[in-house]
């Protein structure tokens, strides 16, 4: 069970005060106001919506599909723990010629989730309605936004990800209380899969400055990452990290050595002064943390 400590906001939801609300509480998932009900809608089937229970009928299969569909821009998703992320997505839509994808009451948008299928996800962030351009009579292309709050994520939810498109034509239904007999849907599932990550930090100090030829150098750093718990930072321990040196009028960096981070993620090593030029640590990263380069750290070698 989804758990947070301080109370999740829920867009296009019900504020409730706050002195309703316990302490703890699960975190809902997390979908733009202008297509709640859509998405309510496509998530009856699965019983996990309110509509499910209150809503009669069952929607037929909406004559739409979706392709080439990009999730930020074709990169992994790394969140830190205080800041939106604004993901963009763009996709393909092609539909029936009866299908009317502009009407008021048409939602077309992306769903980011994590678990098995569309169906079984355990968490998700839905996109807003998407903006379409004909390109066709029957085919659009459509550009939408995910937003993911870190204070709605768990560090359960680094890893896998998926994606999926849904399409839905209310065809003039109420949207909070509809026959669903009367209302669309297509769900494309999965459209992608991506990393949602810990966003990391790494920093570099090299000492002292400067240093003669031929003494020892202390190279000092920390690896870090966005801990989803606290919505804080804490030391990413026991990781292999990469002690880089390039020279003053180079370019490019070389691989001194690789050191371990310690239980607080802190890293220590030490080199020979040989000539000016810059150090920095390199973390590769891994599957649930993205990689990060520190900045340079200047030596003056005498």
């Amino acid at each position: 069970m989804r758990i947070r400590a301080t109370v999740a906001a829920v867009t296009g939801a019900l504020a409730l005060s706050a002195f309703a609300v316990p302490a703890a509480q699960a975190a809902e998932p997390k979908v733009p106001a202008d297509i709640a009900a859509a998405s309510e809608v496509v998530h009856a089937g699965s019983g996990r919506s309110a509509l499910a229970a209150a809503a009669e009928g069952t929607p037929y299969a909406l004559n739409a599909t979706f392709s080439s569909v990009k999730v930020n821009n074709g990169k992994n998703i790394s969140a830190g723990t205080t800041n939106l992320v604004k993901v963009p997505v763009s996709f393909k839509l092609t539909h029936g010629a009866d299908v009317d994808i502009h009407a008021a009451d048409f939602f077309a948008g992306i769903e980011l989730y994590r678990g098995a299928s569309f169906e079984e996800s355990v968490f998700y962030f839905d996109s807003n309605d998407a903006s379409c351009t004909d390109s066709s009579a029957t085919v659009a292309n459509c550009k939408a936004t995910v937003e993911i709050d870190p204070f709605a994520l768990l560090n359960e939810d680094a890893g896998s990800w998926k994606a999926a498109g849904f399409a839905v034509a209310f065809n003039g239904e109420d949207p909070e209380n509809p026959n669903l007999d009367k209302v669309g849907v297509a769900v494309t599932d999965p459209t992608n899969s991506f990393k949602l990550q810990r966003f990391s930090k790494l920093t570099v100090n090299a000492s002292p400055e400067p240093v003669k030829k031929g003494k020892t150098i202390t190279v000092t750093g920390k690896l870090s990452r966005a801990n989803w718990d606290d919505n804080k930072y804490h030391g990413y321990t026991n990781q292999s990290v990469k002690l880089q040196f390039r020279k003053k009028n180079s370019n490019t960096y070389t691989t001194v050595k690789t050191i371990k981070s310690n239980s607080t993620g802190e890293l220590k090593t030490t080199v020979k002064a040989s000539a000016d030029g810059y150090f920095r640590y390199s973390f590769a990263g891994t599957t649930t943390t993205p990689a990060v380069n520190a900045a340079g750290d200047f030596v003056d070698v005498k």
